[in-house]
């Protein structure tokens, strides 16, 4: 593998990633204050039609992406009024919304349905898309990707590093005990599910104003919402770990896509479903450790505890809690 040829994949993994780890950290941030929103899947795709259709109207791709941002918080907006303030199953509201969103983001895109707009383009910061390897990968093409990198670090530093960070995570560890502290929990929930929802709403908006460019039945990015909530998990709720496997499922995709031109016997189809088998594979051997047989059985040979490896983290305490209760 010659050195540019590394490099242009590097870049490809970095921009196939750049949505899926902004979805990824605003569920992170959603659950480890204990919230699940099943509405991922739905809110990435109406944020990006949202998106598009409003880069389309005012002619700015920035301005649809903050659009795509807007729609997504409202979608959240809905979930934490019926689940957080009128006590509804916040599973069942996520469910119903992800479908719902689905269907009116394909209803109220007809119009802009393969039209031309606006994208993102492409960024070129001096010096540093100079820099070997790893500048025209991350300062010299499409901005989502500084702008995911970004993310990540601000996240990290939000939750691991900060007193707010601090009350959100004890809120999502025991919402009760973080309540007998004087936190006002339901505030706390509230705003980070919106939070999270925005965060969503720039990935569906990253989508169509760039990754996946333009707004059609299908657009491209469905799915997405479902494999942010399996890497939430296979990161164990970590912002870097969240990050590390978004890139992950994205080096998968683009492996596949590299693998077309090397084995052109071999069914496309074959290569765009491979990373979603790999990905459950991976969630079920990095959550193997958790469960009793296996602490068992590595008990009894300890050489199999250390071939497996290490979990990321658990669940937040409120999260366990809404899974237990369930719909």
């Amino acid at each position: 593998m010659t050195y540019d040829y590394a490099a242009a994949l590097f870049a490809a993994v970095l921009f196939a990633a750049a949505p899926l780890i902004l979805a990824a950290l605003g569920e992170t941030v959603s659950e480890r204050a204990g919230v699940i929103n099943l509405s991922m899947d739905g809110t990435v795709l109406f944020a990006a039609m949202a998106a598009f259709a409003v880069a389309r109207a005012c002619g700015n791709p920035w301005i649809g992406l903050v659009a795509g941002a807007g729609a997504g918080a409202l979608v959240a907006l809905v979930l934490a009024v019926f689940g957080l303030l009128l006590g509804a199953s916040e599973l069942a509201v996520g469910f119903v919304l992800t479908l719902f969103c689905r269907e009116l983001a394909y209803f109220m895109g007809h119009g802009v349905a393969r039209q031309p707009g606006p994208d993102l383009g492409s960024l070129s910061l001096p010096v540093m898309s100079d820099i070997p390897f790893v500048g025209p990968a991350v300062f010299g093409q499409s901005p989502v990707v500084l702008l995911s990198l970004v993310a990540v670090a601000a996240v990290w530093w939000l939750l691991m590093r900060t007193r707010p960070g601090l009350v959100l995570r004890a809120v999502g560890e025991s919402p009760k005990a973080a309540a007998s502290r004087g936190v006002n929990v339901k505030k706390v929930q509230f705003l980070c599910c919106l939070a999270g929802g925005a965060l969503a709403g720039l990935a569906g908006g990253v989508y169509s104003l760039s990754v996946k460019p333009g707004w059609g039945h299908p657009q491209g990015c469905e799915g997405a919402g479902w494999i942010a909530l399996a890497i939430v998990i296979f990161g164990g709720w970590k912002p870097v770990r969240v990050a590390l496997g978004a890139l992950f499922f994205a080096a998968i995709q683009v492996a596949g896509i590299a693998l077309q031109d090397a084995l052109p016997g071999l069914s496309g189809a074959l290569f765009q479903i491979a990373p979603f088998p790999v990905m459950i594979l991976t969630l079920l051997v990095v959550n193997l450790r958790r469960s009793t047989a296996f602490r068992e059985a590595a008990r009894r040979v300890p050489l199999l505890g250390h071939l497996m490896p290490k979990t990321a983290g658990g669940a937040p305490g409120a999260v366990v809690g809404a899974l237990d209760r369930g719909f």
